[in-house]
């Protein structure tokens, strides 16, 4: 392996006194690696080092038990065509990051629909609907080689096939349709859509149980509108916590027939081993786009028979060609819209910075787009002005659309547990509410990001509950701390190794630098910090973490 010495520059809280801010550099030893096309053999190898010929190169560096992060950048080549980059960038990333791919598999998938598993009916299931609807992807691949949007799906499925087949030492460009082993490294990518494929394919043991929430958002427009923040905090479970903080930079075409250059070709976003998307989601763009988003779920039997593998392209890849191909939130959001999976269904928060001035009190419309998906349904609308008006917007996991949050089965919810289910009243609503109007700069933002104090805090009581103390109820969860023996309405509440995982932020500042303020792990700063040793899950498969996570946040720069 050839290592080179790379700088991050780290800004760093005091934990319990979020007003100190220090900004500190430290040079470290950085694995590169290159992709080159041997000129003899045609075929694509992996060297050691920085390569002036490169198809695609990458620089990564593990600091995960002194940040809780490691760092990957990936750069392809534009002498090269388009797909030969696709295929190169993953397979300098396996390369690169091969030893957390196989920690994270088995912290987080080994066994899911192995060979011995008790779901055999349900894997058997999935296995079908997955190579299904490949099979109906690449048909669409074929028949539209010069469609924009086919041409992008081609390049990440590409992209993720040489990650695969580079981990796998099996280097060889498909010259044909692409195949995948369809619960191999797909799997990796489709985290968020098998949440929903279980319930879709009567799966009899789901992972997400009723309520689960998943990520907390915020996005705030600081007093006199002198800076937009943009903060997204993950909800996952625990085993989970390998992270990878990840920049691409991919000057792909938009199409086969066009020499223009994809508008998100450069992305910075927080991932995970062996995936090549976020699945948080945060995403800063070249396009001058953020995007995020925060889980709605669906509670209506009846809307799983939208969830069809023909005709639909997964969450994931969705997700990826309209952060790619998007200039604007209005074209995110219509890419975004086609070929609905009715999985992963989410509330994403689209934000084109290009239409913010810092200063100006009457913002453009397009700064702002808010698009719910749930099976068979998308609805989007620019909410630029009730951003203005409000002064916030808040995400949590409850639709805000009152047709999704019908459609969906929420009013049921509602009338069966009470207002936890509500936009409204639920806890996280009324938390951000009350404390949004204290958030004056990024210290404040990233203290109520972290906020958890459900042992004192009125709103994060559970009067069904007992204890009533709720360590779910927060901004950033707890649910370890909730006790074993207790009694819970629903299977959100209860104790299970699920929390808030991190925190990351921009703003007008840094999104320019691709810049991102970020916090691993579980929050600890009015509550213990997560321990694997002395926690209940001490006995869970948790390879290559830190055994006690109290990191503060950092600020990454990217110098070479």
């Amino acid at each position: 392996m050839a290592f080179s010495r790379v700088q991050y520059c780290f800004g760093a809280f005091a934990i319990r006194d979020l007003a100190v801010f220090l900004l500190f550099c430290v040079s470290v030893r950085a694995e590169i690696q290159s992709v080159i096309l041997n000129k003899e053999s045609e075929q694509l190898v992996v060297v050691d080092g920085f390569r002036e010929d490169f198809v695609a190169w990458a620089n990564f560096t593990d600091l995960i038990k002194t940040t809780g992060w490691s760092f990957l950048e990936v750069t392809t080549n534009s002498q090269y065509n388009d797909s030969i980059q696709a295929y190169a960038a993953g397979a300098v990333e396996a390369t690169v990051t091969s030893s957390l791919i196989y920690k994270h598999w088995m912290n987080t998938l080994m066994g899911y629909c192995g060979p011995f598993k008790a779901q055999s009916d349900y894997c058997d299931r999935l296995k079908y609907y997955i190579n299904t609807n490949l099979l109906w992807v690449q048909d669409q691949i074929e028949k539209q080689p010069n469609s924009t949007y086919w041409y992008q799906v081609r390049l990440a499925l590409l992209q993720l096939k040489g990650l695969e087949d580079s981990y796998n030492d099996e280097l060889s460009f498909p010259l044909g349709p692409i195949s995948f082993n369809p619960l191999g490294f797909m799997l990796f990518q489709m985290g968020g859509d098998l949440e929903d494929l279980e319930a879709a394919l009567n799966k009899s043991s789901k992972t997400r149980p009723l309520g689960s929430g998943s990520c907390s958002a915020l996005i705030k427009l600081l007093p006199n509108n002198k800076d937009l923040l943009v903060s997204h905090d993950t909800w996952n479970t625990y085993q989970s916590m390998l992270r990878i903080i990840k920049k691409y930079i991919f000057p792909f075409r938009t199409s086969p027939l066009d020499d223009e250059r994809i508008p998100g070709g450069t992305q910075m976003f927080s991932s995970y081993p062996g995936s090549i998307f976020s699945g948080d989601d945060f995403y800063i763009l070249s396009s001058g786009l953020v995007t995020l988003e925060t889980t709605i779920g669906n509670s209506n039997p009846a809307l799983w028979d939208f969830v069809q593998p023909t005709g639909t392209v997964m969450e994931w890849l969705r997700n990826t060609v309209a952060n790619r191909i998007a200039s604007t939130g209005k074209e995110w959001a219509e890419m975004f819209s086609q070929y609905n999976s009715g999985t992963y269904n989410n509330q994403w928060m689209i934000i084109d910075y290009k239409h913010f001035t810092p200063g100006k009190t009457n913002q453009d419309e397009k700064l702002f787009v808010v698009l719910e998906q749930i099976p068979g349904m998308v609805v989007y609308e620019d909410k630029t002005q009730e951003l203005m008006k409000k002064g916030y917007w808040a995400s949590y996991n409850i639709p805000y659309y009152s047709k999704i949050f019908n459609a969906s089965g929420c009013n049921e919810l509602v009338d069966k547990f009470g207002p936890w289910f509500s936009q409204d009243k639920n806890p996280r609503a009324q938390i951000f509410r009350r404390n949004q109007t204290a958030v004056t700069d990024i210290e404040s933002m990233v203290r109520l990001m972290r906020y958890n104090n459900f042992k004192e805090d009125p709103l994060s009581k559970c009067e069904a509950c007992d204890p009533p103390a709720n360590a779910e109820n927060a901004i950033s969860a707890r649910s370890d701390l909730n006790p074993e023996n207790g009694t819970y309405p629903f299977g959100a509440l209860r104790q299970r190794q699920h929390g808030g995982t991190d925190m990351k932020l921009t703003s007008y500042q840094m999104y320019r630098d691709y810049g991102m303020l970020a916090i691993s792990g579980p929050t600890w700063d009015q509550v213990p910090p997560f321990q694997w040793s002395t926690s209940p899950y001490k006995d869970l498969l948790h390879m290559g973490h830190p055994d006690k996570w109290t990191f503060s946040p950092i600020k990454v720069t990217w110098k070479s």
